[in-house]
């Protein structure tokens, strides 16, 4: 007698009942690229099946805007382009905030979306959508595969889009009919998983020319973006800053691409140049350099000040791998290529030509830069060792700068968060990282690539510092963090405001709305009921017990600190008219 097959019901589990599919062959290829993660939510579910089936671990989110910011913070740190997965419909439009800020930031970030069935496009089938004409703002390249036989060609088509040339997020849709059908054997091959993909160096003549402006210089200038960091070329620059005997001055995306103890290392310049700001007294070198070397920096408004900071008269040399950045905001002479090869190849350059100059005005250069140094710490050490609560932020950053070595990854969430790690902390090694949302800047998005850092350097402390604001978008998160068994330290800077929103208000109108202010939120207790620790600070005795405790655990920790809503960092904008 046979026994009837058992009726399937959504609680029965028999094993996957499909192989050898295109869900599969994404697998394969993956792999073929080296990828060993993705952070998704089963979606598609055909792909996520067999990935987890092969190999490809699933770093689970819960909120796809979040998923892809952990994605950006994993390929930044990895060399490496992140894969976030996500279903059509609302799940595939909370992506493009994500992927707006790795196009503006180029990150390589892959988008794995799964799409309605072939034969239900433009039948109002459940939640399709436009997705080509929604990514196509925010991404490179954005296709649908509709034949499994070209599964592999869309995919090395996808990292080479990704990785190659200035890099960026691209998108591949998959319908879900697609998914399930039989896999067409590939005979490719190639790994593309890694950027800079076919990096390239400015052209000689050129690079000569811009030694030659170097070393003729009166007062020359380097100041380092985000680029540097993306080309891997922080020794690079190192080299140029040693043997050119020039000043590095870094973007905030640019930090960390120079030991900023290191003599000639200028520090963050840009739009926090105020009291108590850590590059204030170095602000001549900028507004005086009658020669810059701009490096993987996009000029954009928070980097120069809203283009006042730059000074009219310089002679420019711009250094980029995209040459629709070159000259941009800055009329430069041009340098188009990888800025890590093309740093070494100006060392090279200036090491066969006369720098009596440079030799000369180091010693003197080098004790200006540590002058402005010390009198930033003068100035600064009120706020810095202050005893008052509520906490003044800069005292968290001082006790937190203690524990930070080469290897600690710091991550900061957008508005005040963003400057309070750029301004008050030292990198204290070439290619130190210190990760933020600087290409849209969207409140919320500090603490999700805490995650993906964490992801990218399970052995690196990572500390991630965000504002009760911006940290209220992603509350869920925590729960993301015990699951995956993935351990940040979160300092959370509670003011009971939208601060960075309540200041410019005032500044600019006189007055603010009435959304600047929050009703009393117990975060520490949200981490405690998430599973992950909690623990409030109400006096700044108390921030190194808590950081030590956090550094002892085994999952995350959230610092809640209870600072002051007067406390706000140097913008320039805000006490400009001040020091007029």
């Amino acid at each position: 007698m046979n026994t009837p097959k058992p009726i399937p019901t959504p609680l029965t589990v028999t094993g996957l009942n499909v192989h050898e599919s295109v869900g599969h062959a994404i697998v394969r290829a993956l792999k073929r690229h080296g990828v060993e993660c993705t952070f998704g939510q089963s979606l598609p579910t055909m792909f996520q099946l067999s990935a987890e089936a092969g190999g490809i671990k699933q770093i689970v989110y819960r909120t796809e805007n979040a998923g892809g910011y952990m994605a950006d913070a994993y390929a930044r740190l990895t060399g490496k382009p992140g894969i976030v997965t996500a279903q059509n419909g609302p799940a595939a439009a909370l992506l493009v905030a994500p992927l707006a800020e790795a196009l503006k930031a180029s990150i390589p970030v892959i988008a794995l979306v799964q799409d309605v069935s072939r034969l239900q496009t433009d039948k109002n089938a459940f939640q399709d959508l436009d997705h080509i004409g929604m990514f196509s703002a925010v991404s490179k390249w954005v296709r649908r595969v509709n034949e499994p036989s070209r599964v592999d060609d869309y995919i090395d088509q996808a990292f080479t889009m990704a990785c190659s040339g200035r890099p960026g997020p691209v998108v591949l849709l998959f319908p879900s009919d697609l998914l399930t059908e039989p896999l067409v054997p590939s005979t490719r091959t190639a790994c593309l998983g890694q950027y800079p993909l076919d990096p390239t160096v400015a052209s000689p003549d050129a690079v000569r020319h811009a030694a030659e402006l170097l070393a003729k210089a009166e007062r020359p200038l380097v100041i380092a973006g985000g680029g540097v960091h993306l080309s891997h070329g922080h020794a690079a620059l190192t080299r140029l800053m040693d043997e050119g005997h020039l000043p590095v001055a870094t973007t905030v995306m640019g930090k960390g691409t120079v030991d900023e103890r290191h003599a000639l290392a200028v520090g963050v310049v840009g739009y926090f140049m105020g009291p108590n700001g850590a590059t204030r007294y170095q602000r001549k070198l900028v507004t005086e350099a009658d020669v810059i070397l701009l490096v993987g920096n996009r000029t954009n408004q928070n980097g120069t000040d809203s283009w006042q900071l730059y000074p009219k008269n310089a002679h420019y040399i711009h250094l980029d791998i995209d040459g629709t950045e070159v000259g941009r905001n800055y009329e430069a002479t041009r340098l188009v290529g990888d800025a890590g090869l093309t740093l070494d190849a100006l060392a090279e350059a200036l090491g066969k030509l006369d720098l009596a100059k440079r030799r000369a005005q180091r010693p003197a250069l080098e004790a200006n830069i540590q002058a402005a140094r010390d009198a930033y710490l003068k100035e600064s050490a009120p706020m810095r060792l202050s005893a008052q609560a509520p906490i003044r932020p800069e005292r968290v950053m001082h006790e937190l700068q203690k524990r930070l070595t080469g290897d600690t990854v710091m991550v900061a969430d957008a508005s005040y968060s963003s400057i309070w790690i750029s301004n008050c902390l030292t990198s204290v090694k070439s290619g130190m990282r210190f990760i933020t949302p600087r290409g849209l800047a969207g409140l919320g998005w500090g603490f999700p690539m805490a995650l993906g850092a964490k992801v990218a350097r399970p052995q690196s402390e990572v500390y991630c510092l965000a504002g009760d604001g911006g940290f209220g978008h992603v509350w869920s998160e925590l729960e993301t963090a015990r699951r995956m068994g993935l351990k940040v330290t979160l300092i959370v800077l509670n003011n009971g405001i939208l601060g960075y929103q309540k200041h410019a208000e005032n500044v600019k109108f006189g007055t603010h709305t009435s959304a600047v202010d929050f009703y009393p939120v117990d975060h520490a207790a949200i981490a405690r009921n998430c599973g992950c620790n909690g623990i409030r600070v109400t006096d700044p005795e108390q921030l190194n017990q808590a950081l030590d405790a956090a550094r002892a655990s085994d999952v995350t920790t959230l610092i809640e600190v209870m600072t002051d809503e007067n406390a706000f960092p140097p913008i320039t904008a805000y006490t400009a008219a001040l020091e007029a």
